[in-house]
């Protein structure tokens, strides 16, 4: 069974040469102030094609004070500008089974009724969002969860003051990314399709 050969064993091994060459190569090679060059052939070169940047999907909610507020657009513009790609949006009214699904590892706090009591007060928007690294920079485009801690440029640092009414939501890992937006949307209603501009985004 035959192995493959490193790179510069593969090029040594198709390039024949007289006998003895490569013993007086090699002890060339260990003279002190030797100014041996590269062995390889001119006519060889390696050539490596752009790596093309990880795609992902996040999921993005505007809450019930987002949407009283008329921010909706505002996130939106701010996802498509920075250069990602919507590839789902609803508008709609959640119901109180669906909110603690989704908010499920709050279930043991203190604030986590009052929080599907306040989701149920008017309507959201779930979209799901997708480009390269979109999970861990829409999170920093939304800002800290505690509006008072959010930098001035993210959505919550600019747009809100109390925790309790921090107008988004976003995932915050690839596992819970996944989660919601199964959770969100059916696999029909993701669109999948290609943006003219994305080559003025991608290599």
């Amino acid at each position: 069974m035959s192995r493959a050969l490193p790179v510069d064993k593969a090029i040594q091994a198709s390039s024949p040469s007289a006998p003895g060459e490569d013993q007086r190569s090699a002890v060339a090679s260990e003279r002190p102030g030797d100014q041996t060059r590269s062995v390889l052939p001119k006519s060889v070169r390696v050539e490596f094609e752009p790596a093309m940047a990880p795609r992902e999907r996040t999921f993005i909610m505007v809450k019930p004070d987002g949407v009283q507020r008329g921010l909706v657009g505002e996130v939106i513009a701010r996802f498509e500008n920075r250069g990602y790609k919507l590839v789902a949006l609803k508008f709609m009214m959640a119901g109180e089974a669906l909110l603690k699904e989704h908010y499920a590892d709050l279930a043991d706090k203190p604030f986590f009724n009052g929080l599907v009591k306040f989701m149920q007060t008017g309507p959201v928007v779930p979209m799901v969002w997708e480009g390269a690294n979109v999970i861990l920079t829409g999170r920093d485009m939304i800002g800290a969860t505690n509006p008072l801690q959010a930098k001035l440029g993210t959505v919550r640092g600019d747009y809100c003051v109390q925790v309790g009414r921090n107008l988004i939501h976003g995932s915050d890992g690839v596992e819970s990314a996944q989660k919601e937006i199964a959770l969100w949307f059916k696999e029909s209603e993701l669109v999948g399709w290609k943006p003219q501009m994305e080559s003025l985004l991608y290599e």
